[in-house]
């Protein structure tokens, strides 16, 4: 008897993908279909989801078609998507609007600045889990009840993406609560929606989907997605969780002690903790186990390294030229710093800060320049870390890390080095695919918890240990890095009104 698969869907920001998935975590085939990102305006960004469930359609058929009896040997459907992107749609499950805006659409920004100065960080974090920020679904809603105000009354039910696909694949409305606890909207000590929140952003919880957990069953493939997509009317489908905690699962971080970096343009550090770590400048996302995952972003990460190949190569060296280089300054690049504010932070009361070097001398050269760049985003990510070990009382022994800077050995090395603990990788890179898959097989009780199937379904291909001799030059240079980001805040204002 041929062994039975997981269909697993992931709505992405650049494009749908599907997987097939065996019982031993194990993918088999992906397909992939784009979809635009459409910017009606600076600052803006939007999809259609109708472009999603078309792109979902053609990625399942022709997966379909890549392996023998698949459509007979799916036992399960779990999805996951970019998270935040506000979905509206009416009492017949049509959509309300024809676009959502995503994630990264900042037309909010009014709206937030509007609740920062009514309403100070302290006064709203437990019952928001989150300080406010442009990309909380809360506050998209403001700006769609009040420019949309048509739109708005057509709304039967707010989704977010993964949850539109799954109405189209069981009718089935709801919202989960790893996207739940991200919306500025669910009150993290009952995981029901908060009814203060909704009160102080003035919007209608009656439009509000129910909220249930990731590994629920949420309801069946229903006759008409059977027909489109060519999956078994009647196959389960899961409730799902977003992108970022889904993908959280299949690195293997669902633990407390155990925390995750993506390193992408940004460098998103995230801690599993038992409950959110509040504070002004953490954000907390609901983790598809049951705990919370409190993360800190670092706006330039691999964006430090793309900005220093424009400004010192004018773009005509490769990447690996420019580790090359830095590997030959030494660890510490003789007391040069780098402050990697390029641009500015995003959360707290210095949004403003600035990117610096600090500490040149005549004898430092291309190489320390480079080296330091890659040190200084490590340095500001560990504040970051401290910043969490603090908070949750709990340290962080080691860290999953991902993205496309995790394939930089130096950098990695530093990064371990400047952490104090090790840094693994995932032997298979489709974090997501993997997370989905083991809420799959814990849903058809496979394994009896997520955490069970993806400790059975995560391996790791390299580990990287700090190096001794470098950590002992870190570890005064980071009680320093600390000493110039506290001291260069009052010099920020100051430049500001230089420049105007």
């Amino acid at each position: 008897m041929s062994e039975e698969l997981f269909l697993t869907i992931d709505v992405g920001t650049g494009s749908v993908r599907a997987a097939l998935v065996n019982q031993r975590g194990k993918v088999l085939a992906i397909s992939a279909r784009e979809h635009e990102q459409i910017v009606p305006q600076f600052g803006w960004s939007e999809q259609r989801p109708a472009d999603w469930w078309n792109g979902v359609v053609a990625a399942i058929r022709d997966l379909l078609s890549k392996e023998p009896d698949a459509r007979g040997r799916i036992s399960a459907v779990a999805t996951c998507g970019q998270m935040h992107g506000t979905v509206l749609v009416d009492d017949r499950g049509n959509l309300a609007r024809d676009t959502a805006p995503l994630w990264n659409d900042k037309r909010t920004v009014a709206h937030v600045k509007a609740f920062e100065k009514a309403h100070r960080p302290e006064t709203y974090l437990a019952d928001s889990a989150n300080p406010a920020a442009p990309a909380w679904p809360g506050f998209k809603l403001q700006w769609l009840r009040d420019m949309d105000p048509e739109a708005w009354r057509r709304t039967a039910a707010v989704l977010m993406p993964k949850d539109w696909i799954n109405l189209r694949l069981t009718g089935e409305i709801t919202m989960d609560r790893t996207e739940g606890g991200a919306s500025f909207l669910m009150d993290p000590r009952t995981g029901e929606w908060s009814d203060r929140m909704i009160g102080l952003l003035g919007l209608d919880r009656a439009k509000l989907a129910p909220l249930r957990n990731p590994v629920e069953i949420l309801g069946h493939v229903t006759a008409e997605a059977a027909r489109q997509t060519g999956v078994r009317e009647g196959t389960p489908v899961l409730v799902g969780g977003g992108d970022y905690p889904v993908a959280l699962l299949g690195s293997g971080v669902c633990r407390p002690g155990i925390g995750s970096e993506v390193m992408g343009t940004s460098a998103i550090i995230t801690a599993i903790a038992e409950k959110p770590l509040l504070n002004a400048v953490v954000s907390n996302v609901g983790t598809v186990e049951g705990n919370w995952g409190a993360f800190m972003l670092l706006e330039s990460g691999g964006d430090a390294m793309r900005w220093a190949r424009r400004a010192f190569h004018e773009k005509q060296v490769s990447y690996e030229d420019i580790v090359a280089k830095a590997a030959e300054a030494p660890a510490g690049c003789d007391r040069l710093f780098f402050m990697p504010y390029l641009a500015g932070e995003r959360l707290g009361d210095h949004r403003n800060a600035r990117a610096q070097f600090f500490g040149i001398g005549a004898a430092h050269g291309l190489a320390h320049m480079h080296r330091a760049v890659l040190e200084g985003v490590a340095f500001a990510v560990k504040r970051h870390i401290d910043i969490l070990d603090g908070i949750s009382g709990t340290p962080l022994q080691r860290v999953i890390a991902s993205g496309g800077g995790a394939r930089t050995k130096l950098w990695m090395k530093i990064k371990a080095s400047v952490y104090g603990i090790p840094i693994l990788v995932p032997a298979e890179a489709e974090c997501g695919i993997v997370g989905c898959a083991a809420m799959a097989a814990a849903a058809t009780g496979l394994y009896s918890t997520v955490e069970d199937a993806a400790e059975a379904y995560v391996t790791y291909a390299e580990e990287v240990m700090p190096d001794p001799a470098w950590a002992e030059v870190y570890r005064p240079m980071q009680a320093f890095f600390e000493k110039l980001y506290f001291h260069s805040q009052s010099l920020y204002d100051d430049l500001d009104r230089l420049s105007s």
